[in-house]
């Protein structure tokens, strides 16, 4: 085992019980006791009053939190020098002029792309099989199928296309793999050996990549040059009764014209993610029939959010002992963030 440093910094630990059940449960709460003398536990939530108060008081070197914690002021960058995040964007935590003057901060990063990916899968099946459809009609209207020849479809064997080729794409390749589908991507930056290994064709546009999709899965990052790329030029390509699922960010789909040519080719979808959170009420989307819609729930169900409590303790190992830390945030990553 690593010996520990002699002189250990002081750390801010924040989070409601909520939360501290589900990211740090007992055994990593000793765990994580065990690896510092000075250590504060507070409950969230805070009052913003409250929330300086402490900061000022304690000057921690480190702070632990998760969502509920208030936004960090910019007077903490005097003193605090990691921020270990134990969830996703860290935009409404920290500001980014923190980040530039040197803090470090780390989220759940890549951990979390197993479960995202599932949730992929869970849309994808959905859209096939006319969830959206059905569990609505059924509810309700009071419906049931007409003869034996609905339009329901199987995952089998069908051109499954993923538009971004990152960890949650490479994660989802794994649990396509018992549907024996022929899968296609577009993402210019990953090298052709990428392609290969996973046996994935490469598509040189996304013309080509939305033309040839039985199922389009949007995974593309939420970098300013992607807002509303996939627009309605686009979404024509894909082929009647076509899937389109976004489980990446929903600032890269016009979602008006996901809608009309929803209704106008028959395209089935399966969301995750939108432009603006919550989904405002009178969002065209809301009353399409041929969709399944869930409100932001692709990340670590509760139950595997110890995930993500074992990746902070790691890195809280790590920055004891100057290692590098996994997850970092840099002003690209930061600004890429919803």
């Amino acid at each position: 085992m690593t010996q520990k440093p002699t002189s250990l910094p002081a750390i801010l630990v924040v989070m409601t019980e909520q939360e501290k059940v589900e990211f740090m449960p007992p055994d990593l709460e000793a765990r994580l006791r065990g690896m510092f003398a000075d250590l504060t536990w507070v409950e969230a939530p805070l009052e913003e009053d409250q929330w300086h108060k402490l900061l000022d008081q304690k000057r921690p070197e480190i702070l632990l939190c998760a969502w509920e914690t208030p936004p960090l002021p910019l007077s903490a960058g005097e003193y605090l020098k990691f921020c270990c995040f134990l969830c996703g964007s860290v935009r409404k935590l920290v500001p980014r002029e923190l980040v530039e003057g040197g803090l470090k901060v780390t989220n759940w990063g890549a951990i979390v792309s197993n479960t995202v990916a599932e949730c992929s899968l869970l849309l994808i099946l959905c859209a096939l099989r006319r969830v959206g459809n059905w569990s609505v009609a059924m509810r309700r209207d009071g419906k049931w199928k007409s003869g034996r020849h609905p339009d329901t479809l199987s995952l089998f064997g069908r051109r499954v296309a993923l538009h971004g080729l990152g960890s949650i794409s490479r994660e989802l390749v794994k649990l396509l793999k018992p549907f024996n589908v022929q899968l296609s991507a577009y993402s210019p930056s990953v090298p052709d050996e990428t392609f290969q290994e996973l046996n994935i064709r490469r598509c040189e546009s996304l013309e080509d990549l939305f033309s040839t999709a039985d199922v389009l899965v949007e995974l593309a990052p939420g970098k300013p040059a992607n807002h509303h790329l996939v627009g309605e030029d686009l979404l024509k390509l894909l082929p009647e009764q076509a899937v389109f699922v976004n489980l990446g960010r929903g600032m890269v789909v016009d979602e008006a014209a996901l809608a009309r040519v929803s209704q106008q080719r028959g395209l089935h979808i399966g969301l995750d993610v939108y432009q603006d959170e919550p989904l405002p009420v009178d969002s065209p989307l809301r009353g399409l029939d041929n969709i399944t819609l869930l409100p932001h729930l692709g990340g670590p169900t509760p139950d595997r959010r110890r995930d993500c409590g074992e990746l902070c303790l790691e890195n809280l190992e790590n920055y004891l002992h100057d290692k590098p830390l996994i997850n970092l945030i840099d002003l690209g990553i930061y600004d890429r963030a919803t």
